[in-house]
């Protein structure tokens, strides 16, 4: 009998897993997750000799305990069908609702298996014990979540070729520090996602129309590990929070990874009208789950309560649809359009980085246990 992704203890054996089941007619959902633009995950490359270096001394005792409780492995077995799985109408679903969900899941796989590549390869080429260990338990986790969601998207009779994004999607290199913001920020704001829909369909089961909501709890918990994973590795050394570039760079990751996601969920006004959630409001949530986290580690917050905040997003929105709509148009006026909408978007992104941040004392040991 075939080993199921869920209870992999390796990234390879997850993939491998997921490899192994039938085929399917799956061109046109790997293409969307081929597709790389600033709103599409992409998969990312860096300088490993330079993280395979890092000492965690000065984070022995809280590393050792991370590494621990996900060595101990709580969700092993959990990222598959049982008795909770309810019976998906895919047919009967209205086909605005399932093409923006399809989207959701296409676009949440590719995520996942993103960081599943990236840490798969810090384990392969790494020497550093404390490093390599770190990344092939994070890779499992990932491994194990896009091949969850893969099983969902074969019930709509399509799944993503994950081993062929492995070998053609295009890579982007990120100097090591990039991808410590810009994946401790990925993990906490997904732990955010996740834990707010997961709260809200609690108190609103009605809403509730597809069963993979119903795992997004422990589903969350990995990801709030796996930020604690780079909390840790921020704090091996100061300068990496504390010196005067390095601030900018980190309010430049904040407002573009919080940008990007306002953007990206109003692309999806049916999905969030069938969660029963408002994305302005949803959004907002999950900001400001996102920087009561990032207090651990970030000497600031975004102050998304100022009165540029949101109607600048907006406008950064409107502009993300005129790009759509010149690339749908096409010829010389399209690309006028979308030239034109860049442009606004553009500047709407500097006004956010204009907006004041709200400065944070960092605590001393960065370690959290999820509180939502």
């Amino acid at each position: 009998m075939n080993m199921h992704s869920s209870e992999a203890a390796t990234a390879e054996e997850a993939i491998a897993a997921q490899e192994a089941l039938p085929p399917l007619t799956n061109e046109e959902a790997t293409k969307v997750a081929m597709s790389n633009t600033l709103l599409t995950p992409r998969f990312y490359t860096t300088d490993f000799d330079e993280m395979d270096a890092i000492d965690v001394t000065p984070v022995r005792s809280d590393w050792d305990k991370l590494i621990a409780a996900m060595k101990a492995d709580p969700n092993k077995g959990h990222f598959k069908k049982n008795e909770d799985w309810d019976k998906v109408d895919w047919d009967g679903m209205e086909p605005a609702l399932k093409a923006e969900f399809i989207d959701f899941l296409i676009s949440s796989c590719t995520a996942e298996f993103s960081g599943c590549v990236l840490y798969k390869e810090m384990k392969r080429r790494g020497s550093n014990e404390d490093i390599t260990t770190l990344f092939q338990l994070m890779a499992r986790d990932e491994a194990r979540h896009a091949g969850f969601i893969n099983d969902a998207l074969r019930e709509a009779g399509i799944a993503v070729n994950l081993g062929f994004l492995t070998q053609a999607k295009k890579y982007t290199y990120f100097r090591p520090k990039f991808i410590y913001y810009a994946t401790y920020l990925s993990e906490k704001i997904g732990y955010a996602r996740y834990i707010t829909i997961y709260r809200h369909l609690e108190q609103h089961p009605e809403h509730r129309f597809h069963p993979i909501f119903k795992w997004f709890r422990e589903w969350c918990n990995d990801e709030f590990s796996h930020g604690e994973a780079f909390a840790l590795l921020l704090k091996t050394d100061p300068q990496l929070t504390e010196s005067r570039v390095n601030k900018l760079w980190i309010k430049f990751f904040l407002t573009a990874v919080f940008s990007t996601m306002w953007v990206r969920d109003h692309q999806r006004p049916e999905f969030h009208k069938a969660l029963g959630v408002d994305p302005a409001w949803y959004g907002q949530e999950v900001f400001r789950k996102t920087s009561d986290i990032s207090r651990q580690v970030f000497p600031m917050v975004l102050d998304i309560e100022h009165p540029r905040w949101i109607p600048t997003l907006n406008r950064m929105q409107a502009a993300n649809v005129q790009i759509a709509d010149g690339r749908k148009q096409g010829g010389v006026g399209g690309w006028v359009k979308r030239m034109a909408g860049s442009a606004k978007a553009g500047f709407a992104f500097v006004s956010l980085l204009t907006i004041p941040v709200e400065k944070s004392a960092v605590p001393e040991s960065p370690r959290m246990e999820p509180a939502y």
